[in-house]
């Protein structure tokens, strides 16, 4: 396998690198990634962070979840660079999620263009999520 799996400390992470795999991924057009200070907090306060990184350490995929560790895992973002997407990087990062937190469900809201993944991987829809904006 060409890339590894690990949980990190948000605050450990370089932003840079973060704020690129966003980008790169089509996930930071639904994300403030324009906004540093705003991205830092978000990555340093997740209390579980899943990163992947290639054979020379480079960043090349995130997960992002708050959890109880108990009952529910929110996937908050899940974030693969485009040149390593449809390779497994980002069920890999699904499955550590679910390694760190076995007895809680997870859930996430998908972007529009991955509704149809989430199926396939043995998520089912949940029709009544609901959002109340600041």
């Amino acid at each position: 396998m060409p890339w590894t799996i690990e949980r990190a400390r948000g605050e450990d992470l370089d932003l840079d690198q973060v704020l690129a795999v966003y980008r790169d991924s089509g996930l930071g057009e639904r994300r403030p990634v324009d906004d540093r200070q705003r991205m830092g907090e978000m990555v340093r306060n997740a209390n579980l962070v899943l990163v992947a990184r290639d054979d020379d350490g480079t960043l090349i995929g995130i997960a992002r979840s708050v959890s109880d560790f108990s009952y529910v895992t929110y996937l908050s973002d899940i974030a693969v660079a485009c040149t390593h997407q449809h390779s497994g990087i980002g069920r890999a990062l699904i499955d550590a999620t679910r390694k760190e937190a076995p007895t809680a469900k997870i859930v996430l809201l998908s972007a529009p263009a991955a509704a149809e993944y989430y199926p396939h991987i043995g998520f089912t829809a949940h029709n009544s999520a609901w959002v109340l904006n600041p």
